[in-house]
């Protein structure tokens, strides 16, 4: 008799993104509908548990009947930290010591990443997992941009910075929710 259990692994997206975006914002609904059609293929949404971006992510994921995860850290005596926002709906918490650790956590969580725009803390998180994705290349994890913003972005680092070329061939951009999920599972599969 054959007892075994067909369990598929868990399959996890960390979102990334601008932490001051407003629920009437583009960018908000943006990140709402992807982590939404991200829970619908069963993907469990990871963010930093904040508001704007992160909270969009997990109302979206939320909405579908998805799974979340907040990665978060005390931010002892930093006065432009957006912290916690209670109102995020994420199912289970990560509490780490520093900002360095959470980014690192929400790394180490992500199957792949979608980077959003956002600001200095979006570069932060940008800059680890390009740069992870370079140091891992052919068995990296996924990076997915979401704008077509991106392209002038990453066209001028590539130009004036020294940036090898299997860094440059690590991400994607996207324009929609739906191309941000079709890349994910291209590049993952689904869960």
């Amino acid at each position: 008799m054959n007892n075994k259990v067909d369990i598929k692994p868990e399959k996890r997206v960390a979102i990334f993104g601008y932490s001051e975006a407003l629920p009437e914002d583009q960018l908000y609904k943006d990140a709402f509908h992807t982590a939404k059609l991200l829970a619908e293929k069963n993907f469990v949404v990871v963010n930093g548990a904040g508001p704007g971006v992160m909270k969009a992510a997990s109302e979206g994921a939320k909405i579908a009947n998805g799974k979340t995860i907040g990665v978060t850290f005390k931010a002892t005596g930093m006065t432009n930290f957006e912290s916690r926002d209670l109102s995020n709906p994420i199912d289970e918490e990560i509490v780490l010591p520093n900002y360095v650790e959470r980014t690192l956590k929400l790394m180490e969580l992500g199957n792949a990443y979608i980077i959003f725009n956002g600001g200095t803390g979006t570069v932060s998180e940008f800059g680890m997992a390009w740069g992870l994705a370079k140091l891992y290349f052919g068995h990296h994890k996924p990076l997915v941009f979401f704008g077509s913003w991106w392209h002038e972005i990453l066209e001028a680092i590539g130009k004036h910075m020294k940036i090898r070329d299997p860094a440059l061939r690590v991400y994607r951009i996207v324009n929609t929710p739906q191309e941000a999920v079709d890349e994910i599972i291209g590049l993952i599969g689904s869960p």
